[in-house]
Formats: structure tokens, C-alpha cells, sequence
């Protein structure tokens, strides 16, 4: 299996400049890590401080290890913190805008690249987060005597590492010197590998989703908008959901405003969403001049805002399970205590099970059950209230993940 996907990956990379031809995204994936490299080599001439490696697949992992990385900092004051995303979203949305000291991309996983930015970096530990692991990279820092941890980790029995033709993949995550998983299961199927060096801390995204709430979360655009009025927020939304959500927002009877955060910022779909609407909108792109207090809808052409923008929400509409994309972060309202509706496609997202279970979710598949969920939520406001105090409680209950693994992490390096 290793020398099929070597010569998989180093495939790709001979083919990658002809690919570029064709494929916009691969060429910018290509041209970007090339002018990152030489950023990377730059700060690495620059800086005489220990490197520690922290790697995200994108900005969901990202946000997963903000409150590890701000717990191990008091501990490891000279050392500088450096982050590697894969994905170019998250990458450009938090280039010099993270809590680490600087931003890369990851390289390819070539046996090459993998040695290459190991020896450049020389980390004195590495964290990897969720489950993006890279075999070549793991089995160059073990060749090394780096110690290795993947935090925030969640395992499923479909995936390759618990099958039996999975043997290199299963190498690949036996190379880490701790796991730190989300839940008993994913330990459970370690164990079923035979790797036992795991620990049961939870998941990190509660601490960091609660760490919100100690923030300024002031946005003056939003005290202008909502002027004390209800305020839904659709957050993270995707065309399935639009369309799902479009009778709703044009509901006149509904005494509501409404806030709409497109997945993707493309300006073509925004405005020809933006003319079925039959209330009067505005996007963020336009607000200077404007007093928003007049507008019924607002639309967020821009990204960073929507987690401010949830402590505004009397009810929070999350995005992605309507179709196949995949549930987008509901966490992030609920700390705020916000009631919160989903689509239908939430089978791998055991949040979502969880909180529904305890009633602080609410999940529809048509637009009809979308009208009556949001029409209850705003008439009946102990029904309102009874789904708010279970959506902030259940993130209160599940704090403290980010202390086990920092506490694991520590004592892991001194043995």
C-alpha cells in the first residue's frame, strides 16, 4: 500500500502544472504553496525561537485548536507557534490573523516535501487536529524522535485505518504518541488496532465556542439593523438551503428580521438571491451610507463576522444539512443560547444528535416545517426559551476538554 500511494502523490505532483492548465483551483493550490515556501523559509531564517507545528486541515480544525495552542502558550513562552493549513480557505482567511506566530500551507505529502519541511522547521513537538493525517509527514517526524499528538481526534469503523487491507494508513496513525479522541468509540476502535495510547478529553470546539462569550462581541451594524427587534440568523447557508429558507424570509406576516451568511461569497449567486426576495435587503457590502434600520434582510457578503453576528440571533437557522455539503458549526449558537433548526442530512454530526436530544435543536426537511418551527419560535416564548436554555447548557456541560489535552500534552512530552 505504501509505494501505491507514493506513486499516487507523486502523480499528482508531476501532474499537477498540466492540471493547473485546466483546473483554476489547482493552479492557484499549486502557485500559493510556492509562494509560501519561500515566506516559510524567510521566517524560519529570521526566527532563532523553537518551532512547536500545529497542523489544520481548514478553519473548522482551526478553531478546534485556538484554545489548545492559547492553554500550551504560558508554558512554552520562547517558542513560536507555527500553523500549516491544507485548504486554501482556511488559509487565507486567517493568514496573519491566527493566534500562532505564522501561517504555511502544508506541502504535499511526498516522501521529498514531507523531509524537506521537517528539516526546515525542525519542530521540537507537533500537533495534528480531527483526523488529517499524512503518512509521509508522520513517519518523517518519527524518524526524527519528534513527538507527535492529534487532538480533538474522531474516529468512524468506515474509515480506512480500521479495515483490514488499511495496514499503512493504520502505521500512519500508530506514529502519533497520543491520541486525544472526542468520545469512548473512537478510543474503543483504537483499541480494536491494538493502539492503547489514547485519552477520552471530549471536544475542544465547546472551550473555544465558550470562550466567545468572554469576548466584545459588540458589532455597531448589528445594534443598527436589529434596533430591539427578533433577529434570525441563517448562518453558513448553501443553495439548498435558500431555497428551503426563501418562503420564510418572505413571510410579511412574520415579525422578524433576518441576517443570511452565504457559505460561498460569489457575487452573481448573492444578487440573484437577493431578487427573490420580496422584503427589502441590503448586503454588508453596502451599509455605509445607509440606515439599516430599514432593511428587513440582511446579507453578509464577506466572512469573519458570523460568530458576532450569532450573538444577535433570538433564533439561529445552520446551514449545510439540507443537502450533502455537511452541517456547518451549530455550537457557535448555541453558546450564545440561541434556539437553533438544521436540515434533514445530520446523521455524522453527533452534536447535532445530541443537542436535538436535549431539545435545543430543531430539525426540518420542507419549507412548510421550517415556517411553523420559526412562526412557534417567535410567537410562544416559553417554547422559545425552553430551546434557548437547553442549547446554552449544552455547551456548558461539555467545557473542559482543552485542559485534559493540554495537561496530556505536557506530560506526554516530559516522559
Amino acid at each position: 500500500m505504501r509505494w501505491i500511494y507514493n506513486f499516487l502523490i507523486n502523480g499528482f505532483q508531476i501532474l499537477l502544472p498540466i492540471l493547473g492548465l485546466f483546473f483554476k483551483r489547482l493552479k492557484t493550490f499549486r502557485l500559493e504553496r510556492q509562494h509560501t515556501n519561500k515566506e516559510l523559509e524567510n521566517f524560519i531564517a529570521q526566527n532563532q525561537s523553537p518551532i512547536i507545528w500545529v497542523h489544520v486541515a481548514s478553519l473548522g480544525e482551526y478553531e478546534q485548536v485556538v484554545p489548545v495552542i492559547k492553554a500550551l502558550k504560558p508554558h512554552f513562552k520562547t517558542h513560536q507557534f507555527l500553523l500549516s493549513f491544507f485548504s486554501d480557505s482556511g488559509y487565507r482567511i486567517k493568514k496573519n490573523k491566527s493566534i500562532a506566530n505564522f501561517e504555511t500551507y502544508l506541502p504535499l505529502d511526498t516522501k521529498s516535501q514531507s523531509q524537506d519541511f521537517v528539516n526546515l522547521i525542525k519542530p521540537q513537538f507537533a500537533i495534528f487536529v480531527k483526523y488529517d493525517i499524512w503518512p509521509n509527514f508522520l513517519r518523517e517526524l518519527n524518524k526524527q524522535h519528534i513527538k507527535t499528538f492529534i487532538v480533538a481526534a474522531r474516529f468512524r469503523p468506515q474509515q480506512v485505518y480500521f479495515k483490514a487491507y488499511g495496514r499503512f494508513f493504520k502505521q500512519a496513525l500508530k506514529s502519533f504518541q497520543h491520541i486525544f479522541v472526542q468520545d469512548q468509540t473512537s478510543g474503543h476502535l483504537l483499541n480494536s488496532i491494538n493502539y492503547t495510547s489514547w485519552t477520552h478529553t471530549g471536544d475542544t470546539r465547546y472551550d473555544r465556542v465558550y470562550q466567545q462569550l468572554n469576548q466584545d462581541n459588540k458589532l455597531d451594524f448589528m445594534e443598527d439593523f436589529k434596533e430591539n427587534k427578533q433577529c434570525m440568523v441563517c448562518g453558513s447557508t448553501w443553495p439548498e438551503d435558500e431555497k428551503v429558507l426563501l418562503t420564510t424570509l418572505n413571510d410579511k406576516t412574520l415579525k422578524l428580521k433576518f441576517v443570511i451568511a452565504p457559505h460561498q461569497i460569489k457575487t452573481e449567486a448573492i444578487d440573484q438571491f437577493q431578487k427573490q426576495l420580496q422584503k427589502s435587503s441590503i448586503k454588508y457590502s453596502e451599509i455605509k451610507t445607509q440606515d439599516l434600520s430599514q432593511f428587513d434582510v440582511l446579507i453578509l457578503d464577506t466572512v469573519g463576522l458570523l460568530t458576532k453576528v450569532y450573538a444577535y440571533a433570538d433564533i439561529a437557522y445552520v446551514g449545510g444539512a439540507m443537502g450533502k455539503t455537511g452541517l456547518h458549526n451549530i455550537l457557535e449558537p448555541a453558546a450564545f443560547g440561541v434556539p437553533i433548526i438544521i436540515g434533514p442530512n445530520y446523521d455524522k454530526f453527533p452534536e447535532a444528535k445530541a443537542l436535538k436530544q436535549k431539545g435545543g435543536l430543531a430539525v426540518v426537511s420542507k419549507t412548510l416545517e421550517l415556517q411553523n418551527i420559526v412562526r412557534k419560535l417567535n410567537d410562544e416564548q416559553k417554547f422559545k426559551t425552553k430551546m434557548s436554555k437547553a442549547a446554552y447548557d449544552f455547551v456548558q456541560d461539555k467545557k473542559g476538554a482543552t485542559a485534559l489535552t493540554c495537561e496530556g500534552i505536557l506530560q506526554n512530552l516530559i516522559h
